[in-house]
């Protein structure tokens, strides 16, 4: 992969997304109990946090139009994601008046502004990682990047929850919610020396979304079907002829997707504490381990879909493939034992690993047949903890992790496939359906009342999540190879 030293820099701001995102569901358990919330007024912590990138990316969306220019050609993509990681830092700043005041509206207040950051850093940096290398790979250098993201998802819970209890899976409980203060005043450090780092980095501050008609042959032919290579060629020029990226319909289609995959994920993460609280009457100070391995099934997957962005010959793909998975859950593990938690109950996972190797397989590097693929077992398990109860429960709601893993990528390169200088645009309104994650996880929290579903019963909210999901998938293959754009083409051809 050509850039490599610049795209090492860029995937270390997807770290903070994931360890800012996990780390919220340590905080909704800590400030129902300790401010005597209901599950619904808990969830609008992930409401909040967000909502936040809807209203950045509006924010982007009308200053760009307002000011005669796409914001971040004018203002560089690396000069946007630092800009963006001094306005989350702000908002860590907050945390400690809040703390103070034991304020609840001050301290999603200053989650808001932090995912208003992270929404200007996600417009930049996730075009970035599509087009710094070959566009083919595209998905699954996203896949590479969303691993680091999920690294952070995985360990931000344990550090978290043993910076305000003191312990990972021990006895400790919080006394009081000055114990937020100090993780998230350095956690704001951290983000304006990583802001530093991108000012001053050899990331470029443009990127070239135009395609010369002359080289639409040289320059698709990897993703394009060969008998519909001059069927791109005229379309090329319709394409360019669209006043914006929502008259493409695997756009306005995908930001639904986008919408209801980040809602599925966060809803089934967020409501998992409450869930082992009412059926294993687990207590709150040893639940992140659980929500640990959550996030760590992203980065399992993640890591496992990453594979075929690596230059080694096929057979050491096919082997990666096998053994990335179980070099990720050992991560896990290795991470859980230094927290002194107790790892053998969870040994028996590795088990569900061997599915997703499957899938992965079966999908044969094709997003949109991936989407397809994982969708259908993300309903399956959700299915399966709606039905049983005790650990299997758990463990099947902690399995949607696996399944959610891969889609981000795939949903974000089928919905800017073909939009060429539109692609800018695309990317704003793809991140502004990241508002999924708060609106999903706050409808599930007001159908988990026990007058209404119940909190098991509530993960049928996924479940339809999923059923469209899978319908974008096939829905958007044949959409794609109408416009020439064969994924499946490009993966016979390599």
């Amino acid at each position: 992969m050509k850039n490599n030293k610049a795209f090492a820099t860029l995937i270390s701001v997807f770290f903070f997304w994931g360890f800012v995102a996990a780390s919220n569901d340590i905080l909704i358990p800590v400030f129902k109990e300790k401010l005597n919330l209901e599950q619904w007024q808990s969830q609008m912590i992930s409401f909040a946090f967000y909502v936040a990138y809807t209203v950045g990316s509006v924010i982007y969306f009308l200053l760009s139009k307002f000011s005669g220019g796409d914001l971040l050609n004018r203002i560089g993509y690396k000069n946007g994601i630092s800009l963006g990681l001094v306005i989350s830092a702000i908002g860590t700043m907050l945390f400690y008046p809040a703390a103070e005041l034991a304020s609840f509206p001050m301290m999603i207040s200053g989650l808001f502004i932090v995912g208003l950051g992270f929404s200007l850093q996600q417009t930049a940096a996730n075009p970035l990682v599509i087009s710094i290398g070959d566009p083919k790979k595209g998905s699954q250098r996203l896949s590479m990047a969303g691993g680091i993201n999920n690294f952070g998802t995985t360990i931000g819970p344990l550090i978290v929850s043993y910076a305000i209890f003191g312990s990972v899976a021990g006895t400790v409980k919080v006394d009081s919610l000055d114990a937020v203060k100090v993780p998230y005043l350095i956690l704001g450090a951290a983000f304006l020396i990583v802001a530093l780092i991108f000012k001053f980095s050899s990331l470029p501050n443009k990127i070239d979304t135009e395609i010369p008609v002359d080289d639409t042959t040289a320059q698709t032919k990897d993703i394009l079907d060969e008998s519909a290579i001059q069927k791109a060629t005229r379309q090329l020029t319709s394409i360019k002829e669209k006043t914006s990226a929502i008259q493409y319909p695997q756009l306005w289609m995908g930001m639904i997707a986008i919408f209801l995959y980040v809602g599925v994920e966060v809803s089934t993460a967020s409501n998992l504490p409450e869930f082992m609280k009412q059926h294993l009457h687990t207590p709150t100070n040893e639940i992140a381990p659980y929500v640990s391995l959550f996030w760590a099934s992203l980065m399992i997957g993640r890591w496992t879909g990453a594979v075929g962005a690596m230059n080694v010959t096929n057979s050491a793909k096919q082997l990666f493939r096998f053994l990335m998975p179980y070099l990720a859950f050992g991560i896990f593990l290795v991470a859980n034992r230094i927290a002194n938690h107790d790892t053998s109950s969870l040994y028996l996972y590795a088990a569900v690993l061997l599915i997703l190797v499957a899938a992965d397989y079966f999908s044969k590097g094709n997003p949109a047949r991936q989407l397809l693929i994982f969708s259908s077992l993300g309903i399956t398990a959700l299915c399966i903890g709606m039905l049983a109860d005790g650990m299997v429960s758990v463990y099947a709601f902690i399995s949607v992790g696996l399944f959610c893993s891969t889609l981000w990528p795939c949903i974000f390169t089928l919905a800017i496939a073909g939009l060429g200088k539109h692609t800018n645009q695309g990317s704003g309104f793809l991140i502004m359906m990241i508002m999924g994650g708060g609106f999903i996880s706050l409808f599930q929290g007001v159908l988990a009342d026990e007058k209404l579903l119940g909190i098991q019963h509530s993960y049928i909210v996924g479940v339809i999540c999923f059923l469209y999901l899978a319908f974008y998938g096939w829905k958007t293959n044949d959409l794609l190879k109408k416009q020439g754009i064969n994924y499946d083409a490009s993966v016979a051809a390599h």
